[in-house]
């Protein structure tokens, strides 16, 4: 049985049409959120909005214009915003840093990095103008505090994730705005293949103390904590989701 842990409030998850974001979405519809479904994946996307009885709004989280839209709908459909999950990410496939183009370099940095840049530009001005306590959650990855190679860049991008997640805890703290990060360790999403260069996960799953790889549900679980009220007084935490690979 749900407990509602996040009765009352309004979240956009971005990148929710599918993998680790569909999980939180549901998640957090499950325990009394109403959710707006922020993804480039228009079908799948209406999808889970209509599953979850919340909203879909076709959304490329590097662009401004689409955050103030996903802002607009939020207080249009539910009257506020309290909670930002920047879930949307983007790799290219495991190879040799040499070989990475410069195209696979600026994907990995603008939807990685920029949409954190852009949520913020839109959504705290919106909560300092209301006076409204807020939550950003970014998902990060392992690979931002144990970096291997063949993924230099996307590490690189998952690291400043991170790092951004702890300066705007400090700085926004004061307004009672929190930020806090959530890794994962790899999982089964459509993106495994790309960061493992395969689809097959044994040798890699070899490395996790508890010996599987992560879920949405793992996902899902960590960043409705971090949602809630039970974790009022956690800021700047980069949660690592990892069956202990990061130990």
């Amino acid at each position: 049985m749900s407990s509602e842990r996040l009765a009352g409030k309004v979240a956009i998850v971005t990148g929710a049409a599918s993998g680790f974001g569909r999980g939180i979405a549901t998640k957090f519809a499950q325990e009394g959120a109403k959710v707006i479904v922020a993804d480039l994946s228009e079908d799948a996307g209406k999808q889970v909005a209509s599953e979850l009885g919340g909203v879909f709004i076709r959304t490329d989280v590097t662009q401004k214009a689409d955050w103030e839209a996903a802002l607009a709908l939020a207080i249009k459909e539910y009257g506020q915003l309290d909670i930002v999950v920047n879930n949307a990410g983007a790799s290219y496939s495991n190879k040799a840093t040499e070989n990475v183009t410069e195209k696979e370099f600026d994907m990995c940095m603008n939807v990685n990095v920029k949409s954190i840049y852009m949520s913020t530009q839109v959504v705290v001005p919106y909560l300092l103008k209301e006076n409204r306590p807020g939550n950003f959650i970014q998902i990060a990855s392992t690979a931002g505090i144990r970096p291997r190679g063949g993924l230099a860049w996307y590490s690189a991008s998952k690291g400043a994730a991170i790092t951004v997640t702890k300066a705007l805890a400090s700085e926004y703290g004061p307004k009672q705005i929190r930020f806090n990060a959530v890794s994962p360790v790899v999982g089964v999403t459509g993106m495994t293949n790309l960061f493992l260069g395969s689809t097959d996960i044994s040798t890699f799953v070899a490395t996790v103390p508890l010996g599987r790889p992560s879920t949405p549900a793992d996902i899902a679980n960590a960043c409705c904590y971090l949602a809630s009220d039970e974790a009022a007084f956690i800021t700047g935490v980069n949660l690592e989701v990892d069956g202990g690979r990061c130990v």
